[in-house]
């Protein structure tokens, strides 16, 4: 099992639920989430950043 830091860049979303689901949505896709963060928001591009903590079996 090897952990990674990762950044990924994600659309704003309608609700805060709708927005943690699209989230962790886009993280498994690098791995098995173990934390994350928004770490910025850009409003007017309507985008957050996201930095996390993922884990791989490779």
């Amino acid at each position: 099992m090897t952990t990674h830091f990762i950044t990924a860049e994600i659309n704003l979303q309608e609700t805060p639920t709708e927005l943690q689901k699209t989230i962790e949505a886009e993280l498994k896709k690098q791995g098995e989430p173990l934390r994350w963060a928004i770490t910025s928001v850009d409003v007017p591009q309507q985008k957050a950043t996201v930095e996390a903590v993922v884990t791989t079996d490779a």
